[in-house]
């Protein structure tokens, strides 16, 4: 008993177990992310690498996807107006590149977790200044990072990016209109409100197991454990192990002098029935009628007969298939005192007896 508890408990818990790592992903919140850069320029802009800043504003979008409009400013210096439409004699002019622009952002994250990482495609637009000129061109970057999460509302966040540049003809340098960069990003991400969280599974209580050893369901004096035949005939004498020995059909009776049954015992024999059906134990059993001693002896042995007869016949017609057997005992076996009148009536009665047990 105590094993089937504990396997229960374990399906329980293996239960719960998979409801929780099923659960649904919530956080959709919008957030801001202000963070700073390193640029390592690439050779074709014969530069010096540069410092930059910027902010995001983003959304979760659901378990693997942010969506986020980034805006930065980034300046570094080495830049030489080396532009060949220059006319011989100009001043070639030194200074810094100054950009200021903005990508929009697709960050796919592998899983969420406290540490999370990601993968990062973004495309957007920049302005660039250097001495004496100035260009719009497009900007496309892929990258990686990963984010910390600090509390519900303070991530650290950084990625490296790779960042292409195409300045369309602008000449802003003499060799090429396209950059490739390096960008480094160190930042946090500030989600708005509360981290939205899965609603608890409270565990089920656990269903108590009742010990059949204080169980009597048939009520006949042998706990459900050692009943080998459960659901005996209300007021069963029974042996050790719960099967029938014996009982008497109380309130079965029969019109006066003759072995018709009233109506009120065909109920009875009904509930009778329905009980052998449901508890058959495939044994012989034999109707015994008895008599008061009202009558010669002859008389009350011919009568109860004739009754136990009836209730055989009355038993068999609603379905008991038990081998019954009727048998007349007369006056024979008194259970009462036949000098009064509720000692004759204590005689005359029907039994059941279960031979086998």
């Amino acid at each position: 008993m105590v094993k089937k508890q504990l396997i229960a408990l374990a399906l329980t818990g293996m239960t719960i177990a998979s409801v929780a790592h099923a659960e649904e992903f919530l956080d959709n919140r919008w957030y801001v992310s202000p963070f700073g850069s390193f640029v390592k320029t690439g050779g074709d802009r014969d530069a010096d690498d540069g410092w930059a800043a910027g902010m995001g504003v983003g959304k979760i979008l659901n378990q693997h996807f942010n969506v986020e409009l980034r805006g930065f400013y980034q300046e570094f210096g080495g830049y030489t107006n080396v532009n060949p439409l220059l006319s011989p004699g100009q001043v070639r002019v030194g200074g810094n590149w100054r950009m200021a622009g903005g990508t929009m952002d697709l960050q796919y994250y592998f899983f969420r977790d406290k540490l999370s990482p990601y993968a990062v495609l973004g495309a957007g637009a920049t302005h660039t200044w250097v001495p004496g000129d100035r260009a719009v061109s497009v900007i496309g970057e892929a990258g990686a990072g990963l984010t910390y999460e600090l509390t519900d509302n303070l991530l650290l966040r950084g990625d490296v990016r790779y960042r292409y540049t195409n300045d369309f003809g602008a000449n802003l340098h003499s060799n090429t209109n396209q950059f490739h960069d390096m960008v480094v990003n160190v930042g946090v991400v500030v989600p708005f409100g509360p981290k939205p969280k899965p609603a608890t599974v409270a565990a089920p209580e656990p269903v108590a197991v009742a010990d059949c050893s204080t169980m009597d369901s048939d009520s006949d004096g042998v706990n459900d454990c050692l009943d080998k035949c459960p659901g005996s005939l209300s007021g069963s004498k029974v042996n050790a192990d719960g099967c029938p020995i014996s009982v008497e059909l109380r309130g079965v009776q029969f019109k006066v002098d003759s072995a018709v049954l009233t109506e009120e015992s065909k109920s009875i024999l009904d509930a009778v029935a329905t009980s052998l059906i449901a508890a058959s134990q495939g044994k012989e059993i034999e109707v015994q009628g008895h008599t008061s001693s009202e009558g010669s002896n002859a008389y009350n042995m011919s009568l109860s007969k004739r009754r136990s007869q009836s209730v055989v016949k009355y038993l068999k017609a609603h379905g008991v298939t038990d081998k019954l057997t009727a048998k007349g005992y007369g006056e024979e076996r008194p259970i009462a005192d036949n000098a009064t009148q509720a000692g004759k009536a204590a005689n005359r009665r029907v039994e059941l007896v279960w031979f086998g047990n």
